[in-house]
C-alpha cells in the first residue's frame, strides 16, 4: 500500500502558510492486507487554530487601533493559563478507525517537545508556532514526536493526580538528579518497544507485518495508545518500587509489574472525556459488557494479529488455572481490577446524573486506588494479596461505602487471590485482613516469554547474559598466550 500523503491537509509551519481542506479519502485498492494508519481518512488538522498571514495581520491592525498611552477597555487583564495545543493519533470509537485528535497540555512545554520530566530523542525537535502550538502533518517523524510525548505526559499526569502531593518518580531521580525520561518514538526497525532504566529511556520501533505486501508501510508502535501507555506504565511503577522489575521476585511480583502496565492503558482511556463518552454509548454504561473493547481495535494490536487490541481484561482465569508465566498471572489481577471499576461504577450510577460522568469519575479513583495501595505494598516480593489488603485499608480511610470493599473481596475472592472468612453475600468486616488462596511455591522462578519487551530485557535478571562468553574468551587468550610461551622455550 502507498502512504497516501496527499489525503492530510497541509499544515502552517510558519505564519505565511494557510491551512487547506483535506480531500475526500479514496482507497487506492481494495484492502486485502492490515490496515495501517496511512490508510485511514484523516481529521483536517485545522483542529486548532493556526496563524496565517491573515491573522498575523489582523492581530497588528487591532494594535495600531490603540494610540500610546491609551488605557484598554479590560484594566484588569485575564489569569495567562500556560500551555500548548497539540494535535495526537487517537482511536475514534463513534467511526471505528484512527484519527487526529487535539488535545491542551498545561505548563510550560519547550521545543522537541520537551519539558522537566520527559524529552524526545532521535527526532529533530519540532519548534512551537507563533501560538505556542505543537502541530504538525500526520504521518511524519514529528507529528510521531508530539503524539508520544502527550500520551506519555498525560500518563505522568494521570498518576501525579493520584498521588499528589507527591511526586512520581523516575527510578534514577533523587535529590541530586532531577534527569527526564528521554523517549524515541523512531529508535529503529524492530517488533519491540520497552522501558529501559539503563538507558533511561523509552524506545519504540517501527516494523513491517508478517505477511504484509512488500511495499507496505512500516507500522510504528509509537502511534499505538496502548502501548505507549503500556511501556510508561513499567517506568512509573518503576520509580515507585524499584526492586519489584527484577527477575529475583516471587512470579506475582513480576505479574503485579505487568498488569499495572497493562491497567494504565486501560485508565487513559477511562480518563479521556470523549473516549469516555462514546464507550457509555456502546454499553449503556454497563462496564461489564467488554465488547467495547473489541471496538477499541488499535492499528498496531491488528498488525500483532489481536483483533481486540492490547488489553488483558476479556477473561476468566483464576490463580488456579495459570503457572508462573508472568503475562497470564497478570490477567488474573487486571481482570480483578476491571470487574470491580465496573461494579463500583454501576453503585455509582444514580438516574440523575450523567452516567459519562459517573463513569469518568469512578475510573479516576480506581486508578488512584490501586497506585496509593501498590505504594504502600511491601518494596520486595509483593504478592496479590498484599496489593488487595492495601486497597480495602485505603477505601476504608477514604471513608467509602462498603460496598466498595466488597467489591475487592468478592473479586478477588473469585479469581482465587483470597479466602473470605465470610459468605461473599455478607458485607466485608472493616480492618479484617483477607489470608491468600493461591500463593507462589517457595522456590518458584518466574517466567516471562509472554511478556512485552520491557519485562524480557536483561538488565532486570540481575545478570550479564554475555558476561560467561566475555570470560570464556579470555581463558581462551589466557591459554593461547601459555602454549605459545612454552612453545618459544
Amino acid at each position: 500500500m502507498k502512504q497516501h500523503a496527499e489525503n492530510f491537509p497541509a499544515v502552517a509551519r510558519d505564519a505565511t502558510e494557510t491551512v487547506t481542506t483535506a480531500t475526500p479519502f479514496v482507497p487506492a485498492s481494495p484492502i486485502t492486507t492490515i490496515p495501517t494508519f496511512a490508510d485511514l481518512p484523516p481529521l483536517p488538522v485545522a483542529l486548532l487554530p493556526t496563524p496565517t498571514r491573515q491573522y498575523r495581520q489582523r492581530r497588528k491592525a487591532r494594535r495600531a487601533t490603540f494610540a500610546a498611552g491609551t488605557p484598554r477597555r479590560m484594566p484588569i487583564p485575564p489569569p495567562v493559563i500556560a500551555g500548548t495545543r497539540v494535535l495526537k493519533w487517537q482511536w475514534n470509537p463513534e467511526a471505528g478507525e484512527i484519527g487526529v485528535r487535539a488535545a491542551f497540555l498545561p505548563g510550560h512545554i519547550l521545543p522537541g517537545p520537551k519539558d522537566a520530566r520527559i524529552a524526545i530523542e532521535g527526532i529533530a525537535p519540532v519548534i512551537p508556532n507563533v501560538l505556542g502550538d505543537l502541530i504538525a502533518t500526520p504521518n511524519t517523524a514529528a507529528f510521531d514526536a508530539i503524539h508520544t510525548f502527550t500520551l506519555v505526559r498525560q500518563v505522568v499526569t494521570m498518576f501525579q493526580h493520584a498521588l499528589f502531593p507527591t511526586s512520581v518518580p523516575w527510578q534514577w531521580n533523587g535529590r541530586g538528579n532531577t534527569e527526564p525520561i528521554h523517549l524515541f518514538p523512531r529508535a529503529g526497525d524492530s517488533m519491540n518497544a520497552f522501558y529501559s532504566r539503563k538507558e533511561q529511556a523509552l524506545k519504540f520501533y517501527a516494523f513491517t507485518p508478517p505477511g504484509a505486501l512488500l511495499d507496505a508501510p512500516p507500522v510504528y508502535t509509537c502511534r499505538s495508545q496502548d502501548i505507549v501507555a503500556h511501556e510508561t506504565g513499567h517506568a512509573v511503577l518503576d520509580g515507585l518500587k524499584p526492586n519489584w522489575i527484577l527477575t529475583a521476585n516471587p512470579p506475582q511480583t513480576g505479574a503485579l509489574h505487568e498488569s499495572f502496565a497493562d491497567l494504565t492503558a486501560i485508565f487513559l482511556t477511562l480518563t479521556q472525556p470523549e473516549q469516555v463518552a462514546a464507550i457509555v454509548t456502546q454499553t449503556k454504561a454497563n462496564l461489564h459488557n467488554k465488547l467495547f473493547l473489541a471496538d477499541l481495535v488499535e492499528d498496531l494490536g491488528m498488525a500483532l494479529g489481536r483483533p481486540t487490541g492490547l488489553r488483558n481484561v476479556e477473561n476468566e482465569l483464576t490463580l488456579g488455572l495459570v503457572g508462573t508465566e508472568v503475562h497470564d498471572l497478570a490477567q488474573v489481577f487486571t481482570a480483578a481490577i476491571y470487574d470491580i471499576l465496573a461494579d463500583i461504577v454501576a453503585f455509582e450510577l444514580k438516574p440523575n446524573r450523567d452516567p459519562a460522568a459517573a463513569v469518568y469519575s469512578s475510573a479516576e479513583y480506581v486508578c488512584s486506588l490501586l497506585v496509593r495501595a501498590i505504594k504502600a505494598a511491601p518494596d520486595d516480593h509483593a504478592t496479590f494479596v498484599d496489593v488487595v489488603n492495601q486497597m480495602l485499608r485505603v477505601v476504608e480511610l477514604d471513608e467509602k461505602p462498603v460496598q466498595y470493599r466488597n467489591y475487592i473481596r468478592n473479586r478477588f475472592a473469585l479469581r482465587d487471590v483470597v479466602v473470605s472468612p465470610t459468605p461473599l453475600s455478607a458485607d466485608h468486616v472493616a480492618g479484617k485482613t483477607l489470608e491468600a488462596k493461591v500463593q507462589d511455591a517457595p522456590e518458584a522462578v518466574q517466567t516471562r516469554y509472554g511478556c512485552c519487551g520491557t519485562l524480557q530485557q536483561p538488565q532486570y535478571s540481575g545478570e550479564d547474559t554475555v558476561a560467561p562468553e566475555i570470560e570464556e574468551f579470555v581463558r581462551g587468550l589466557s591459554g593461547a598466550s601459555a602454549t605459545a610461551g612454552k612453545r618459544a622455550g
